[in-house]
């Protein structure tokens, strides 16, 4: 004989289906590939950067592109004409010091061909976050500043990828 199946047995059972029809239906998916429209892609940053290494990691991933070693066998060079980081107050407390901070990381690029044609104009990316800071929780709040930097540059590397897929081939002369 059979025992009928529990309102929490069924519960269990139908909490993954509800749960993935809710999140189709809200449009979200995975984060997916980048198609590069080109095929050899060389990055003007040192080898040793952090951001070189985490940009050859993700297009690495999500694309059939070869990163190459000198910009005369790439088809697409990535130039880095500026990256700077600020750390900025964005409010005092009544004693004058600093209750919170806001991190700025402007990065501003270019993608040309071998013989200088652009296949990005100059192209700005301007990422900030906001922290607060407390006297009592120096090491705490250090540790969370180190992170936020971090996401900054995920976010950033992401940003990149998302304008390198939507580059255009220059025109042929």
């Amino acid at each position: 004989m059979r025992t009928p199946l529990s309102w929490t047995t069924l519960y269990c059972a139908l909490l993954p289906v509800l749960l993935s029809v809710i999140l189709s239906a809200c449009g979200f998916q995975l984060r997916g590939t980048y198609p590069l429209p080109f095929d050899k892609l060389y990055i003007a940053l040192p080898e040793t950067s952090e951001l070189h290494a985490q940009l050859k990691r993700s297009i690495a991933a999500g694309s059939n592109v070869r990163i190459v070693d000198t910009q005369k066998e790439a088809q697409a060079t990535l130039i880095i004409i500026s990256d700077a980081q600020a750390k900025n107050i964005l409010s005092l407390s009544a004693t004058g010091r600093a209750r919170e901070f806001e991190l700025v990381r402007t990065f501003m690029f270019r993608l040309i061909d071998s013989k200088g044609g652009g296949w990005l104009p100059q192209s700005r990316i301007v990422l900030r976050r906001s922290i607060t800071f407390s006297d009592d929780l120096v090491l705490s709040k250090e540790a969370e500043e180190t992170l936020l930097w971090r996401d900054i540059q995920n976010d950033l590397v992401q940003q990149i990828l998302r304008r390198l897929a939507a580059a255009k081939a220059p025109a042929a002369e």
